[in-house]
């Protein structure tokens, strides 16, 4: 409001200056389809060499690579699909990145294959999808642990997460 009411001035020229810059300067990797520079076709997350080059991390929007990449768990590649399997909106295999995903696996050695997609229905939709598309290549097909929430408890959790978070307990 104090923008309006100040008429905005220098303050909102910035910000547009910032804006025109940003969408000159910020494009998609050609490979993972995740954030990058106009100079960096290739972002630095696929060309590191720090990173295995054999283990790839599949996510619905470039924005959960940023997610990921926070926690520090995660040390291999990304592939953005930019989208899940979703018949009521009219999306389905074809608006997915899943022939470049068939081609990454095949071109770049990739052995196993992280599913990082939501798990409301349309999500887990794509995640068998994937899985059924990908069960006669030689890669092995994961999908991230779910279970009870840091700083939360059983009761406050729904009946999927305590049925996933049961099924996926592991020795201490």
């Amino acid at each position: 409001m104090h923008l309006v009411a100040d008429g905005g001035g220098a303050l909102l020229r910035d910000l547009a200056g910032a804006l025109r810059e940003a969408s000159e300067q910020v494009r998609l990797c050609t490979r993972c389809g995740g954030i990058t520079t106009a100079t960096e076709p290739v972002c630095r997350l696929c060309t590191s060499s720090q990173r295995d080059g054999h283990l790839i991390c599949v996510v619905e929007e470039p924005g959960a690579i940023g997610a990921i990449e926070a926690s520090g768990a995660f040390r291999g590649r990304y592939h953005a699909l930019f989208g899940r399997l979703s018949p009521m909106h009219g999306e389905g295999p074809k608006d997915l990145r899943l022939d470049a995903l068939v081609a990454r696996i095949a071109d770049e050695g990739i052995q196993e294959v992280v599913l990082a997609l939501g798990t409301d229905v349309e999500s887990e939709a794509t995640s068998a999808y994937i899985r059924e598309r990908l069960r006669t290549l030689p890669v092995r097909v994961t999908r991230l642990a779910s279970g009870l929430p840091a700083g939360s408890g059983p009761m406050y959790a729904d009946v999927v997460t305590l049925a996933r978070a049961v099924q996926g307990r592991r020795e201490m």
